[in-house]
């Protein structure tokens, strides 16, 4: 009889209302730990699953900010939790550095389909350049902001009289499903050790 490889130990990094991470944990993924940069319902929405929430705070804006040092807490936080898999769910801190501990393993959602629409603003840019169809993408992250290989992506139409309030929210309609879906894909896919 063969023992089932065991399930990778997930971490989501969330920094808002969670309804991405409410997605995640309904779809029952072994998230095992969530993580916020700051006080928000995310914590509430992990707490109500069951599962540890966690914060490291960011205290620091602007130039002051010391992105490395941050980034530092934060892997100590997940190697504490022996995490193989980071699902970036609207983390509001960018850490590039988290790649040089989780390589080709920390996945982001993104509202847009990328390469277009880079950055933090995304909904807005799309807006703003008139484009009719926009959408969102589930990548693996790399040190670099919105690039790395993409996993899955789906159009979202843009409509007449769209704000940026409901064109972002029809896009999160979809990155609610698609986003679980590909974490499982993905995860399906990960080499397991072999046993002994």
């Amino acid at each position: 009889m063969t023992a089932t490889a065991p399930s990778p130990r997930i971490a989501v990094l969330a920094s808002g209302s969670g309804t991405l991470l409410e997605a995640i944990l309904g779809a029952q993924l072994p998230v095992v730990v969530v993580v916020t940069d700051r006080p928000c319902r995310a914590i509430d929405v992990a707490a109500a699953a069951g599962v540890r929430g966690e914060l490291v705070e960011r205290t620091e804006w602007g130039t002051s900010f010391d992105r490395t040092a941050y980034t530092e807490r934060l892997v100590k936080v997940l190697r504490t939790r022996a995490i193989d898999l980071v699902v970036m769910a609207g983390f509001g801190t960018v850490v590039p550095r988290l790649t040089d501990a989780y390589a080709d393993r920390v996945l982001n959602s993104h509202p847009a389909l990328l390469p277009a629409f880079k950055g933090w603003h995304a909904v807005r840019d799309a807006l703003a350049a008139g484009v009719k169809v926009t959408g969102t993408t589930v990548h693996v992250a790399t040190a670099e902001v919105d690039e790395g290989p993409i996993l899955a992506q789906e159009a979202v139409p843009v409509l007449p009289g769209d704000t940026e309030e409901t064109l972002h929210e029809r896009i999160k309609q979809v990155e609610r499903r698609l986003s679980p879906e590909t974490i499982r894909r993905f995860i399906a896919d990960l080499p397991h050790p072999e046993e002994d």
